[in-house]
């Protein structure tokens, strides 16, 4: 059994707010366990209890299903960023039903659709609204069209709120800006894609959207990480429908590049492609030069220089390696 500390002792048990760092105040020991049956708080050093009144802030309900779990729960979807209100406001429903799916009669279905119109004007009432609903559309289309994952579609979002908060957005393109967020998005999350595959999908040249995004980057603080060319070999591995033993092996010459020094200033994609070549030669999944470059939206003439780099760099030619499409 733990010992109950004195009401002096509770009062001396050291609680950083900030930090959530909780502190026996006998033995100063930080291991502290959570009895949520009992609503306990207890050192496990010395047993200590140093609380034992705290709060269920979850349900009261149980539920042993799904099904169940949605029918019991009074709460609403989570917020969401690519939505324009956050997900925050009501819809009225297309389906001319009332609550027990009967149709409603001629004059209450007219009712309903006035109903309906004017809760669609009072969502998108102003140009910033206006602005965010139009934006989040453009990034719904081109996040399917390009694949992009849920989270990198928030934070995309995320960050051009934040470029509407600076006044970014004022002057310049909606896709653009789009793009731009979505790109930086990817870079951050090291799912990185192509610039020219963005520009692509958005529809916009690829100058206006490296100048949208290096505005983002200067205004927004943005931290991007380094460009990784390991990042891009399961996306050009699986395009070139290459096996597992490619991709690893293509890991590992890359690894060793960088080991030597020569990845520094020299363009990740480039360097994925010429390790997909070289990887696929030693496998014997010979794939041609051009169709690696056009994967990774790189020359042949690109794959070619890399591929020449690597070999005579790590001595992959003492190995029997053959050159190809020379």
């Amino acid at each position: 059994m733990g010992r109950t500390g004195s009401t002096d002792d509770r009062k001396e048990g050291t609680l950083d707010v900030s930090t959530e760092i909780v502190k026996c105040p006998e033995c100063k020991s930080a291991l502290v366990v959570e009895d949520s049956t009992r609503g306990e708080r207890v050192c496990g050093g010395c047993g200590l209890v140093l609380s034992d009144h705290r709060i269920d802030t979850g349900a009261e309900w149980r539920a042993f299903s799904s099904e169940e779990s949605d029918s019991r729960s009074r709460v609403g979807a989570p917020l969401r960023y690519t939505v324009h209100d956050k997900g925050l406001s009501t819809i009225i429903d297309w389906r001319d039903r009332d609550t027990s799916g009967k149709k409603l009669s001629p004059t209450r279905r007219s009712e309903i659709y006035r109903l309906r119109k004017w809760q669609i004007r009072s969502r998108v009432h102003s140009s910033l609204d206006r602005n965010l609903a139009q934006a989040m559309s453009e990034l719904e289309r081109l996040s399917s069209q390009l694949g992009i994952p849920e989270p990198i579609r928030e934070l995309a979002a995320l960050l051009y709120r934040k470029s509407i908060i600076k006044k970014l957005v004022r002057g310049r393109s909606i896709e653009a800006m789009v793009a731009a967020t979505l790109y930086a998005a990817c870079r951050i999350r090291l799912k990185p894609r192509p610039l020219d595959e963005v520009a692509d999908g958005s529809r916009i040249d690829r100058k206006k959207l490296g100048q949208c995004y290096r505005l983002l980057l200067r205004s927004l603080d943005i931290k991007i990480p380094l460009s990784n060319p390991i990042d891009y070999i399961s996306r050009f591995a699986s395009q070139l429908e290459l096996s597992s033993p490619v991709q690893l092996r293509t890991v590992e010459i890359l690894q060793q590049s960088r080991d030597i020094g020569l990845t520094i200033g020299r363009d990740p994609l480039g360097l994925a492609a010429a390790a997909i070549y070289v990887a696929s030669i030693m496998l014997d999944e010979r794939r041609t030069q051009r169709e690696i470059a056009e994967v990774a939206r790189v020359t042949e003439v690109t794959v070619r220089n890399r591929y020449k780099e690597i070999v005579k760099k790590l001595g992959i030619d003492s190995l029997g390696l053959e050159p190809m499409d020379f």
